[in-house]
C-alpha cells in the first residue's frame, strides 16, 4: 500500500492543482444553488403531488433524502483515500479500476452538460415569459439564454471565491422568500387558499404513484455531490468535505420536504392531488399562485425575480463544475493537456472554463436552430438524460465504496457499519430508484416512448464507450487511483 500511495502522490506533484480556500459554508453554497432550490419548489413539487401520491408527496422528497444520507456515509467513508479531485470519476477509479473510472467520467460530462443545456433552455423560457407578462416586447428564448451565458462565462473564468459569493447572496434570497412562504401558510387555516381558484376540482381516489413522487424528488438533488469536485480549492479537504456533503443533504432535503408538506397544508390534503393535477393540465404556476395568496402581490414579484436568478446560479454551478471536471481529466491524460492550465492569478481552470463556455454557446445555438422547445424539447430532454445519468453515477459510486473497502479490509477496522452495510444499502435502493426512473422515464422528459428509450441510453452509451476507449497512457495515469494492498503491477509503477 505505501508503495501505490507514494506512486500516488508522486502523480499527484506532476499534475496541475487548483488552489482555494473554500471553506464548509462556501462549497455547500455551491452545491445548493447547483440544485436550484426555488426552481425545484416551483417545477418538482407540483409534479410530485400532482404526477405522485398527492399529499403523501413529502414522503418521497424524505425518502430520497434518506437515500442521499446513505449514500454519503460511504461517500464520505472513503474520501481521506481520494487523493485526486474529480469526485464520481475519481471515487468509482479508486474502488472499480482505471476504465470503470474513465467509463464514469464520460457520464458524468454527460450528465452535467445536458443538465446545464436544459437550465439555459428552462430560463430563457422563463425569461421570456415574465417579459411579456410585464408588457415588454415578445423576444426569442435563446437572446436571454445568450445572455445568461455570458454572465456565467465572466464569473466561471475568474477565482471559485467569487463565484461562492454570488451564489451564496442568491441562494440566501431565494430559500430565503420560500421560507417566508412556508411561514404564512403555517399561520393560516389548511385549504384556505382554495378560494382562488374558480370551481374547487374534486377530490379523487386514485393519489397516483409513490414512485414518481420518489422520482421527481431525486431529480433535485442533482450536483449535490460537487463537493468532491472542488476538492483542491477546499481548506482542509479531509475535513471540508464531509462536512459540506451532509449539510448539502440535509439543507436540501429538509428544505423540499417542508416546503412541499406546506403546499399540502396550503391547500388541504384531501384537495391538493387534484389541484396539483389542475395546474398541470391547464397551466399557471401553483406556487405563485399560492405565495400570492398568502403573502401577496410583492413578495411573489419578488419569487418570480429570484427564480430567474436562481437558475442562473444553477448554470454557474454546474459550468464550474464541468470546467474542474474537463481540468482533472486533462492531468489524467483523458482530455487535452490544454483543459488543464491555471490561471496564473485568479488560479481558476480559465482555458477549461473558455472551452466550457464555447461548447454552451454551441450547443444553445443548436438548439436554437432546430427549433425546440426551450421548455419541453430543450429543459424536459435534458433533464431526463441527467436524472438517468445522476442516478447511474451514485450507484456506480457506492458499488465501488463497497468493493474498495472489501479488498482493503484494513481499512475498514472499526466502521464495518459506514464502510460495508450502509454502501450496500445505499446500493439496492439506489438500483431501486433507476428502475423507476427508467420505468417512468416519460414523466420526465414528456416526449414519446420512443424519443426518450434513445435519451435514456445516452448516459449508458456513454458509460460503454468511456470503459472501451481507453488509452494506454491514460490507464496508466488512472492506475495510481487504486487504494488499499497495492497489485503486483502496481507495486512496479
Amino acid at each position: 500500500m505505501k508503495t501505490s500511495q507514494a506512486c500516488s502522490t508522486a502523480l499527484s506533484s506532476q499534475h496541475n492543482r487548483l488552489s482555494g480556500k473554500l471553506g464548509t459554508a462556501g462549497i455547500v453554497f455551491m452545491v445548493v444553488a447547483a440544485a436550484a432550490p426555488l426552481t425545484v419548489v416551483n417545477g418538482n413539487t407540483p409534479l410530485a403531488l400532482g404526477l405522485g401520491n398527492g399529499a403523501m408527496a413529502p414522503l418521497g422528497f424524505l425518502f430520497a433524502s434518506l437515500v442521499l444520507f446513505l449514500f454519503s456515509v460511504g461517500f464520505v467513508a472513503m474520501t481521506p483515500h481520494v487523493k485526486e479531485a474529480g469526485a464520481f470519476f475519481t471515487y468509482v477509479g479508486t474502488g472499480l479500476g482505471p476504465r470503470a473510472g474513465q467509463a464514469t467520467a464520460f457520464v458524468a460530462l454527460i450528465t452535467y452538460t445536458a443538465i446545464q443545456l436544459g437550465i439555459y433552455g428552462f430560463f430563457g423560457w422563463a425569461a421570456a415569459e415574465a417579459m411579456t407578462t410585464i408588457g415588454g416586447p415578445s423576444l426569442p428564448w435563446w437572446l436571454y439564454a445568450g445572455g445568461a451565458l455570458v454572465v456565467v462565462a465572466a464569473l466561471g473564468y475568474r477565482d471559485i471565491e467569487l463565484s461562492s459569493k454570488v451564489l451564496a447572496v442568491a441562494l440566501i434570497l431565494e430559500i430565503g422568500v420560500v421560507i417566508v412562504m412556508n411561514a404564512f401558510i403555517v399561520l393560516e387555516p389548511s385549504g384556505s387558499a382554495l378560494g382562488i381558484l374558480p370551481a374547487v376540482p374534486a377530490a379523487t381516489g386514485d393519489w397516483g404513484s409513490f414512485g414518481i413522487a420518489v422520482l421527481f424528488s431525486v431529480t433535485g438533488f442533482i450536483g449535490f455531490e460537487a463537493t468532491a469536485v472542488f476538492r483542491d480549492e477546499a481548506h482542509d479537504p479531509d475535513r471540508t468535505i464531509p462536512r459540506a456533503t451532509y449539510w448539502a443533504v440535509f439543507i436540501i432535503g429538509g428544505f423540499y420536504t417542508v416546503s412541499c408538506w406546506c403546499l399540502v397544508y396550503a391547500w388541504g390534503p384531501d384537495t391538493v392531488h387534484a389541484v396539483a393535477n389542475d395546474y398541470l393540465g391547464n397551466g399557471g404556476n401553483m406556487v405563485l399562485d399560492t405565495a400570492r395568496f398568502y403573502t401577496g402581490r410583492v413578495l411573489t414579484d419578488i419569487m418570480e425575480v429570484l427564480l430567474l436568478t436562481s437558475l442562473v446560479a444553477c448554470i454557474l454551478s454546474f459550468h464550474n463544475i464541468v470546467a474542474r471536471y474537463q481540468f482533472v481529466l486533462a492531468n489524467f491524460d483523458i482530455l487535452p493537456s490544454i483543459f488543464s492550465k491555471v490561471h496564473h492569478s485568479h488560479g481558476s481552470p480559465h482555458v477549461s472554463s473558455l472551452i466550457q463556455s464555447a461548447s454552451a454557446l454551441v450547443l444553445v445555438a443548436l438548439c436554437a436552430l432546430s427549433g425546440a422547445s426551450p421548455l419541453v424539447g430543450v429543459f424536459g430532454s435534458m433533464a431526463g438524460i441527467a436524472t438517468v445519468g445522476m442516478v447511474l453515477l451514485m450507484l456506480l459510486t457506492s458499488v465501488a465504496t463497497v468493493v474498495f473497502f472489501y479488498r482493503s479490509p484494513s481499512l475498514a477496522q472499526g466502521r464495518v457499519v459506514a464502510t460495508r452495510v450502509v454502501p450496500v444499502v445505499a446500493c439496492l435502493l439506489l438500483t431501486f430508484i433507476l428502475y423507476l426512473v427508467l420505468g417512468n422515464f416519460t414523466q420526465v422528459t414528456g416526449l414519446s416512448v420512443a424519443v426518450s428509450s434513445v435519451l435514456a441510453v445516452i448516459p449508458i452509451g456513454a458509460f460503454i464507450i468511456g470503459f472501451i476507449a481507453i488509452r494506454e497512457s491514460s490507464k496508466r495515469q488512472l492506475d495510481t487511483l487504486v487504494g488499499g494492498e497495492p497489485m503486483p503491477e502496481q507495486a512496479a509503477h
